[in-house]
C-alpha cells in the first residue's frame, strides 16, 4: 500500500478492491486521475482508494498518468538530538529539493539540506522512506517523489535560511518544540516522525 497526498488528503494505493465504506475504490488504470484530484481540492472527495492486484504496478500506473519529479531530503539531528526544520509558505518543513542531472539520490539530500539551511558537516545515517505527494505547477498537476534519510551533524553555527526558495526560517527544535512543529506542517512529513514525537504532550491537551 502507498499514500500519495493532496495536500494533506492521501490517495491510498491498495492492492484491494473495497478498503472501507467511506472509500471510493477504482481501477487505477481506469482513474480519471485529474478530476478526482480537483475533486480532492475542491473537497468533494475525501476518501479514495485506487487499486491493482499487483501491487508492483500501482506507482507504475501512477507514473504513466502524471509527470514525476525526484527530491531528496533529511531528518537531520545535531549532537543535542535537535531536529533541523524550515518554514516555508506558512508551514514548518524539512530540507529538501529537486535532484540535479548526474547526481545520485543520496547527494542531492546533502546538497538541497546544505543549501536550504546553511547547515555543514552532513552526514547520512540510513535511508528512511520515500514520500509521494502531487503538486500542481503551472496548472499540470505532477508527482513528487522524495527520498528521505536520517542525517547527523555536530555543526552548531548559524543556519541561514534560503530566502530565494521562500524560506523564512531555518531552526533547530528539541523534542517539545518538534512536537509543536508538526502540528503545523505536512501530513507526509509526519510519516518521518518516529512514533514518540507524534503523541500530543499532556500538557497541550485541552480538557
Amino acid at each position: 500500500m502507498y499514500k500519495v497526498f493532496v495536500n494533506d488528503v492521501p490517495i491510498i494505493l491498495s492492492t484491494q478492491e473495497n478498503i472501507g465504506s467511506n472509500y471510493t475504490n477504482i481501477p487505477i488504470k481506469k482513474a480519471k486521475l485529474k478530476r478526482l484530484i480537483r475533486q480532492i481540492e475542491s473537497g468533494e472527495l475525501a476518501y479514495l482508494n485506487l487499486y491493482h492486484k499487483k501491487e508492483h504496478k500501482l506507482l507504475k500506473h501512477l507514473k504513466k498518468k502524471l509527470k514525476v519529479i525526484v527530491a531528496g531530503g533529511g531528518l537531520v539531528y545535531n549532537s543535542s538530538n535537535e531536529i533541523l526544520f524550515i518554514y516555508r509558505n506558512k508551514k514548518w518543513d524539512l530540507p529538501k529539493g529537486k535532484a540535479e542531472k548526474g547526481e545520485d539520490i543520496e547527494q542531492t539530500a546533502l546538497r538541497e539540506v546544505e543549501e536550504e539551511t546553511h547547515v555543514e558537516g552532513l552526514e547520512i545515517v540510513s535511508f528512511l522512506q520515500t514520500t509521494y505527494h502531487i503538486i500542481n505547477r503551472n496548472s499540470k498537476y505532477k508527482l513528487k517523489e522524495t527520498h528521505w534519510f536520517e542525517m547527523k551533524t555536530d555543526f552548531d553555527g548559524d543556519l541561514i535560511p534560503e530566502i530565494a526558495e521562500g524560506i523564512k526560517k531555518a531552526k533547530w527544535k528539541n523534542f517539545e518544540q518538534t512536537q509543536k512543529a508538526l502540528k503545523k506542517s505536512y501530513a507526509n512529513i509526519k510519516l518521518l516522525f518516529p512514533k514518540e514525537y507524534l503523541v500530543q504532550h499532556p500538557n497541550d491537551r485541552v480538557s
